[in-house]
């Protein structure tokens, strides 16, 4: 069946940003816990809040453990760049008429101040930051409240089988099929499956374009 409706993960899946965001919680851990991470297992905590992963590591405060991975990030933002070719993907979805809108980890001033990101942002109807959903990753909150913004928008029902959602993680592989979502797994690093189960599995972004014919 065609898709109507994508909807796009950033960390991993527009942009990426994995060194950026690996690098700096491996700096965080250490500088606020003492804890000697390897890459891998910073890994595991990729595209998960950052409050939130205070809390998973049981940081006594979790807001303090998010700005000092902010400012981390920051710091190591050089790193980052949208990957190849997914610019021309947006564009040629956006072409043909068909809704993109995102679902991310970030909070908002994440979100606006990302200056790889910016040139894309024009491609969104409806972007879902951390702030605009009670409930994170893996819940399906976030991609749900995409759909209420569309439904409105549009004036009527979607059927979720008009919807994509896009994303590189098992947190969004779990957001997506928690909303009844099918979900297509961004492989463009060649990481491979990873456990995640997805009813797509690119390696390129322009195998996007399959559910345009």
């Amino acid at each position: 069946m065609n898709k109507h409706f994508f909807i796009f993960d950033i960390d991993g899946t527009i942009i990426d940003t994995e060194k950026t965001g690996v690098l700096s919680m491996m700096d965080t851990a250490k500088q606020l816990l003492d804890l000697d991470m390897s890459y891998d297992q910073a890994y595991g905590y990729f595209g998960i809040p950052s409050h939130k992963v205070g809390n998973l590591l049981g940081y006594h405060d979790a807001a303090e453990f998010g700005e000092v991975w902010e400012e981390n990030f920051i710091r190591l933002s050089y790193m980052m760049r949208p990957f190849d070719g997914i610019a021309e993907v947006l564009e040629k979805i956006h072409s043909a008429g068909h809704s993109i809108g995102c679902v991310t980890s970030r909070n908002r001033f994440e979100f606006d101040k990302d200056v790889h990101l910016a040139p894309l942002v024009k491609y969104f109807d409806h972007s879902i930051c951390a702030e605009d959903s009670e409930r994170h990753k893996p819940h399906p909150d976030p991609i749900l409240k995409y759909i209420e913004l569309k439904e409105k928008e549009l004036g009527r029902k979607i059927d979720m089988e008009e919807c994509i959602y896009i994303g590189d993680t098992m947190h969004d592989c779990q957001c997506a099929h928690s909303a009844s979502c099918e979900f297509a797994l961004a492989d463009w690093n060649g990481r491979g499956q990873q456990g995640i189960p997805s009813e797509f599995h690119f390696t390129d972004p322009s195998q996007i374009l399959e559910f345009l014919a």
